[in-house]
């Protein structure tokens, strides 16, 4: 069925079908996916709860734990400079698995109990600043020794001591921090905080996510441009050119037999095909010397065997486990700096569930998913602290991108990306295998990941009027001050001196975090400068965001508990007030299980909007 246009010229809706999310030809057992016609383009393949066929799932699910290889690993390695693991590899390695078996058993948490969108969590860098700033402070600095090769014995119970003790440190400070995001959400203070948010707020908050990360990208790619260059390249024509092109695979179907049937691999898979051919052209150029071998020289980057000896020293298995540096000990400086991150990971965090439910086909989330989100964020955190990988566990926003490019919004695809996490973190070389991806290739993806996830965030625009000077201002001046602030801090550290240590590290934190100040900003000056809601586009958010997104079928499909939890919970209507819980009606129905609210017929409504959205 084609969408349908409301009275305000609003088109191209991922709910406005009959009986279901996406507008598919045919089913969603892999036979007849097209979407190469025009009023398909913007459409997904697969939305929020459908079920792709398990091969897809799996494919799909390496795809976005490839996309989130690059953030995940880079934290244990730069972590490890404080903690004085510079020349201790095993170490590094076991940190690696440590932290992809928590982002793995995170993930599995909160697709399952937490915002339920198709959203993978990983380590965050929200928090890699007050951590670093903490293992600066006199007393944690590492001994002059453990910076010369020569003197470090990895087996030494003395330098055991030193690294563990930086360690135990840190996992008090994060497990002591995560208990506020905890409070935050289970609260429901982030719910109620969402009355005051609108698409100004929202807007600056998701595009500063990945307008931010511009020099990490750079740099990963500036390793070898050519190579970065060619990984673009492909995702590009993969995703955008080759899309609706179908390719022919052999099928087993009990009614057909063994037949062929057409699918459009490169719109699902255009990440994974890019970096998969760029990595084996890497591999080429390595064994075929095309690449130098001299770690001076440019391209050297781009070589396959730069990290062979993480292969070999990594163990075949590993069992990660609370307390298994130790008993963690609590930093009340270490604490205030976490804080300062949780807070900044929050707000990242909401921005990323509307930015996820725009780009899967998902109505915006209504306030108990919020909750319930933030507040398994925080028990990841808490998880990821017992555990020890040195960090917490935040929304991934690389992730999301990767669903506007494939078009491919299931989270069972998620839910196999947790479990292959969690595969990756118990056996070590599973994992220690994804080190050999060159870091051009990386940078190469962070190129066409980083610019969707900013696009997403402009697109929230469309609920306000841009023709109004104070939208124009209130966007604008959020933008350039959440770029312009943390550049400008992270060039004079030592500008923020109030003589409060904790009180330095919390604003060093906040204010050096773009997102945190866009949002900041947009926040208090939409809440300010005076609008009517029709101009600031309170109006049609709200009625998106809190009408129909909390009372219709669609909504309870997505954002429902569980193996009929919700359901259950009608025989008790004081949960109703539970802010994590969905809302129960007086008549016995819950989010999800009410009857669809009546709509005249052929009448899309503005909570369908997803992408794509004309005037």
């Amino acid at each position: 069925m084609a969408p349908e246009k409301d009275s305000n010229g609003l088109d191209k809706y991922a709910f406005a079908m009959d009986g279901g999310f996406c507008d598919l030809s045919e089913g969603k057992d892999g036979e007849g996916l097209d979407v190469s016609t025009d009023d398909g383009q913007n459409k997904l393949v697969y939305c929020v709860t459908d079920v792709p066929p398990w091969y897809l799932c799996i494919l799909l699910g390496i795809q976005h734990c490839l996309t989130a290889f690059g953030g995940i690993i880079a934290i244990p390695l730069i972590l490890s400079q404080g903690l004085c693991l510079q020349h201790d590899s095993l170490t590094q390695s076991h940190l690696i698995s440590t932290i992809f078996f928590v982002s793995g058993l995170c993930t599995l948490l909160q697709v399952t109990f937490g915002i339920r969108l198709p959203i993978l969590q990983g380590g965050t860098f929200t928090l890699l600043a007050p951590s670093m700033a903490m293992l600066s402070m006199p007393e944690w600095q590492c001994p002059a020794w453990t910076q010369n090769a020569s003197l470090v014995n990895t087996s030494s119970p003395v330098y055991i001591e030193v690294w563990q003790s930086r360690m135990r440190a840190l996992q008090g400070s994060i497990m002591v921090g995560s208990l506020f995001q905890v409070l935050v959400g289970f609260s429901g203070l982030i719910g109620l905080f969402m009355r005051f948010i609108g698409p100004l707020t929202i807007a600056p908050t998701i595009s500063l996510i990945g307008l931010s990360l511009f020099d990490s990208a750079g740099s990963s790619a500036g390793n070898h441009w050519g190579i970065s260059t060619m990984t673009t390249a492909l995702i590009i024509l993969f995703s955008q050119y080759l899309r609706h092109i179908p390719v022919p695979f052999p099928t087993y179907s009990k009614a057909k037999k063994l037949h062929s049937t057409k699918i459009h691999i490169f719109q699902i898979l255009p990440v994974l095909l890019g970096i998969t051919v760029s990595w084996l052209i890497c591999h080429i150029l390595t064994v075929c010397d095309g690449l130098p071998s001299d770690p001076t020289e440019y391209g050297h980057l781009a070589r396959t065997d730069l990290k062979g000896d993480v292969m070999s020293q990594a163990p075949w298995f590993t069992f990660p486990y609370p307390g298994q540096w130790g008993v963690p000990t609590v930093s009340l400086a270490g604490v205030v700096g976490i804080l300062a991150g949780v807070i900044s990971s929050m707000i990242e965090s909401v921005g990323d569930y509307h930015a996820c439910a725009r780009l899967s086909g998902a109505p915006p989330p209504p306030k108990h998913a919020i909750n319930r989100g933030i507040g398994i964020e925080g028990l990841g955190c808490l998880l990821a602290g017992a555990l020890g990988t040195g960090n917490g566990t935040t929304s991934y926003s690389e992730n999301i991108g990767a669903l506007g490019i494939t078009k491919v919004g299931s989270r069972m695809v998620i839910v196999a990306s947790g479990v292959l996490m969690i595969t990756m973190g118990v056996f070590g070389k599973a994992g220690a295998i994804f080190t050999t991806i060159p870091t051009p290739v990386v940078g190469g993806m962070f190129l066409v990941m980083f610019g969707v996830i900013s696009a997403a965030g402009v697109s929230n625009l469309q609920y306000t009027d841009m023709n109004s000077s104070r939208n124009i201002f209130i966007f604008g001046f959020s933008m350039f001050s959440g770029l312009v602030i943390p550049n400008w801090i992270l060039k004079n550290p030592n500008s923020i001196a109030t003589g409060v240590m904790e009180l330095d590290q919390m604003l060093q934190v906040l204010l050096t975090t773009s997102m945190f100040v866009g949002g900041f900003l947009g926040f208090v000056l939409d809440n300010t400068i005076p609008g009517s809601k029709r101009e600031r586009g309170i109006t049609a958010w709200n009625q998106a965001h809190q009408e129909d997104s909390s009372n219709t079928v669609e909504s309870g499909k997505v954002y429902s508990l569980p193996f009929g939890i919700t359901p259950r919970l009608s025989s008790f209507p004081w949960l109703r007030y539970v802010p994590f819980c969905p809302s129960v009606r007086p008549e016995g129905h819950a989010d999800g299980d009410s009857p669809e609210t009546k709509q005249p017929p052929g009448q899309a409504e503005p909570s369908q909007i997803v992408v794509g959205v004309t005037r």
